[in-house]
């Protein structure tokens, strides 16, 4: 059994080890300008806040629908720490405020801070929230994420936030440097090393005592109290790493996009994330992150030539127009919604098991015969 759970092992660290790999073989060889990295940043962005919804919503059972004000929260957060001092003094940036905040930090001490300021509004906002259930905890927390939106546009809050006004000139992925160097750090390779740390610690969460805790929260709640686990501190503690996570999900999509505005994120950003959970399977990181890649492809990507009068060769202006894109993709959406109920991965993760599996020696048919015996 050992020997098999080390194949495991090194078949897993072999294939992520091949996925960075071929990464940075994509930024080395393919124009930094190419729509593909568009879909493998936001995409790696999307995987991690779908896992931290899904923590919440496929393996604790708790309906939550506040992931893009979490976002929110870390993306100004990483905004207000990484622009330089010398920016902040001048009216570059804060044309119509004084900003308040005197000082800037490096891009890792930004990120940790952007999850820990999400986490730390969700562990408030959590104390009356998860009393409630199902949908009534779904409509508190979108209603918490447009709070969120609009007292960030607050004009008393301008030399924090810079109120309804663009954020800007801080340090984004083209900053990223080889730690204790000057050397810069692929782009796309930093968000994938970010996210697939973040999805890590987050699997490591739930294959433990803790995320037993929480799936036992979901199957039962009777039962779950019954043998002892305290409801509402598992369901503080679900939601609130969960925010950390979105939190810092929203930092590296302000490091992507260059801005950030709290208008960007709408109410229609949490139902995306959402229905990313719902395409993957709820229950199953692997899903998540599988559907958040095929989503960003399809909407960024495949389906654009749709908005554009010409698609597969086609020249159609007047079917091939704006807004053309969505239609159609709706309808992928809702046929993937019936066919698949459950989701492409159901609640099932990717085996590696069954990757090793093809690896192992199997037996000849000789070999078979001879330890298979026969009865009289």
């Amino acid at each position: 059994m050992k020997k098999k759970n080390k194949t495991e092992l090194w078949i897993a660290l072999g294939a992520i080890v091949i996925v960075y790999l071929a990464v940075f073989i994509l930024e080395k060889t393919v124009n930094s300008g190419h729509i593909l990295f568009t879909v493998l940043k936001k995409g790696a962005i999307y995987s991690l806040v779908a896992v931290s919804m899904n923590l919440l919503n496929g393996f604790t059972g708790l309906f939550s629908l506040g992931q893009a004000g979490f976002m929110l929260i870390g993306a100004y957060t990483y905004a207000i720490f990484t622009m330089p001092v010398a920016v902040k003094v001048t009216d570059q940036v804060y044309k119509y405020y004084a900003c308040a905040v005197p000082f800037d930090t490096g891009i890792f001490v930004a990120l940790i801070c952007s999850g820990l300021a999400a986490a730390l509004f969700a562990a408030l906002i959590g104390l009356p929230v998860l009393r409630l259930k199902s949908d009534y905890l779904a409509i508190a927390t979108l209603g918490f994420a447009e709070i969120i939106r609009a007292i960030f546009q607050w004009d008393a809050l301008g030399p924090v936030t810079n109120g309804a006004n663009v954020m800007r000139e801080y340090k984004d992925l083209t900053g990223v440097t080889i730690p204790f160097t000057d050397i810069p750090f692929p782009p796309t390779l930093y968000v994938f090393l970010a996210t697939g740390i973040c999805i890590a610690l987050i699997v490591l969460l739930i294959n433990s005592s803790y995320g037993r805790a929480f799936k036992a929260i979901r199957d039962d709640e009777v039962a779950a109290e019954a043998m002892g686990i305290n409801l509402f501190k598992h369901k503080e503690m679900s939601f609130v790493i969960s925010s950390f996570f979105a939190g810092i999900s929203g930092a590296l999509l302000a490091m992507y996009q260059y801005t950030v505005q709290a208008a960007q994120f709408k109410s229609a950003m949490t139902y995306e994330i959402l229905l990313i959970v719902v395409i993957g399977g709820i229950g199953s990181i692997s899903g998540s992150c599988i559907a958040s890649f095929l989503y960003i492809a399809a909407s960024e990507w495949w389906l654009r030539g749709l908005d554009m009068g010409k698609f597969l060769g086609i020249d159609s202006a007047t079917v091939f127009r704006s807004g053309f894109r969505k239609f159609v993709f709706s309808i992928i959406i809702m046929a993937i919604v019936l066919f698949f109920s459950r989701g492409l991965m159901g609640d099932r993760e990717i085996s590696f098991r069954g990757l090793a599996g093809l690896f192992r020696r199997k037996p000849a048919p000789a070999d078979a015969a001879k330890g298979g015996g026969t009865d009289a």
